[in-house]
């Protein structure tokens, strides 16, 4: 594997290293940007995507005739890294979940007029999207075999009842996936939908409060008492659910791991600049071998993660499914994350806790890594498989 970056694909990278340090941090240090769920004001993102655009740095994972920048998976590791030093970076280049995940993936399997309907709108900037799977107790979570809500064939319609809850982005979305299940089929019991927000059936029974800041849309609770879906809006063919939910989230939860990487940078990026200039007992606080154990430390675990993404990102740009690599990956990052932004905040004493830093901001959103898109927990189990399956071959040169 070398991880050298094609020319072309460097200058975008350090293009979106120069947008973020020009325009995106600068605007993170005035409160006034902010609004009530603490990211960027939707007024204020309307323009700054206007720049992106003008700029040539929008949907870099989007190919170019949709649009997009067209970059493989390995170039878009590299870039998300730099474009989510920023506490807005996703948001304004349009790389933000759910609508990264679902663009990417719809563009793999819809047929160009399903694409033009349902996924062009969302390249464009001009809608939100959010995907509908995690369900209350006793319903699905990490485990989507436990799906409870249920879609029954009526005619040429599909009638949708059931739960959902932490979707995230729902409360603006306008173009949501749906997961429910059509069959007690283990394997093809579930099928993927397609629908839009004015469709009538469904509705968003509270949007539920969370500890950290979260983009427009929050994470809502949604409740379906007879949405009805045309076939046509069916994703692939009915009982295909599972299978289009292992093409959207595998990629998908790379792709945090890449977005993470860029924060816990920024992260020990604060600290380091902090330890340079203040002093204690006579000398920089960059001078004191246990402040450097504890900066080198945090450091050495996210480059770890860095590599782990680099890698799988390789394979799946190889063709491969790259599983337990994004598992390792998740976990590795997830928590290299939250160790980075927590030694950046003692490095930094009262003022890392305080809201003169993004970085109170940043440990509050890093809680969340070792949670969503399967916690630490399971992919670690997802691993154990792996090892039991594979033996010493688990270890393998690639």
């Amino acid at each position: 594997m070398d991880f050298t970056l094609p020319k072309e694909v460097d200058d975008f990278r350090r293009r979106v290293r120069a947008f973020v340090e020009d325009r995106l941090i600068p605007l993170e240090k005035d409160p006034a940007t902010f609004d009530e769920q603490e990211t960027i004001r939707a007024d204020l993102l309307q323009a700054v995507r206007g720049e992106v655009k003008r700029a040539g740095l929008w949907a870099p994972q989007i190919p170019k005739q949709y649009g997009g920048q067209g970059l493989d998976i390995v170039g878009m590791a590299a870039c998300y890294q730099e474009m989510n030093r920023s506490l807005f970076g996703r948001v304004c280049l349009n790389c933000a979940a759910p609508d990264d995940g679902t663009m990417i993936a719809l563009n793999k399997v819809l047929p160009e007029a399903q694409k033009a309907r349902w996924l062009q709108p969302i390249i464009d900037g001009e809608v939100q999207s959010s995907f509908c799977m995690t369900e209350p107790h006793p319903g699905a979570g990490s485990d989507p075999s436990m799906m409870i809500t249920r879609a029954e064939k009526k005619g040429d319609k599909w009638v949708v009842y059931g739960r959902k809850w932490f979707i995230t982005g729902a409360a603006k979305a306008k173009h949501f996936i749906l997961l429910a299940r059509t069959s007690e089929d283990p394997r093809n019991g579930l099928t993927a939908f397609l629908f839009h927000a004015d469709q009538p059936g469904w509705q968003i029974e509270r949007r539920i409060g969370i500890m950290g800041p979260e983009d427009h849309g929050g994470h809502c609770e949604l409740v379906f008492r007879g949405l009805e879906i045309p076939e046509e809006n069916v994703i692939l063919k009915p009982g295909d659910g599972l299978k289009f939910t292992q093409i959207r989230l595998g990629p998908a939860r790379l792709t945090h791991c890449m977005r993470w990487t860029g924060l816990a940078r920024r992260a020990l990026e604060v600290a380091a600049a902090y330890i340079t200039e203040r002093k204690s007992f006579g000398i920089g606080l960059h001078q004191h071998e246990g402040v450097q154990w504890m900066l080198g430390d945090a450091a050495m675990q996210v480059d770890i993660g860095r590599l782990l993404t680099m890698r799988a990102a390789w394979l799946l740009d190889q063709g491969e499914r790259a599983q337990k690599e994004i598992s390792m990956a998740k976990v590795v990052v997830s928590e290299a994350l939250h160790h980075a932004v927590d030694t950046a905040i003692q490095l930094c004493g009262a003022s890392g806790y305080s809201k003169d830093l993004p970085l109170e901001w940043i440990y509050r959103y890093a809680r969340l890594a070792r949670i969503g898109d399967g916690a630490s927990e399971v992919h670690k189990m997802v691993l154990a498989s792996h090892v039991l399956k594979e033996r010493k071959d688990f270890w393998s040169w690639r």
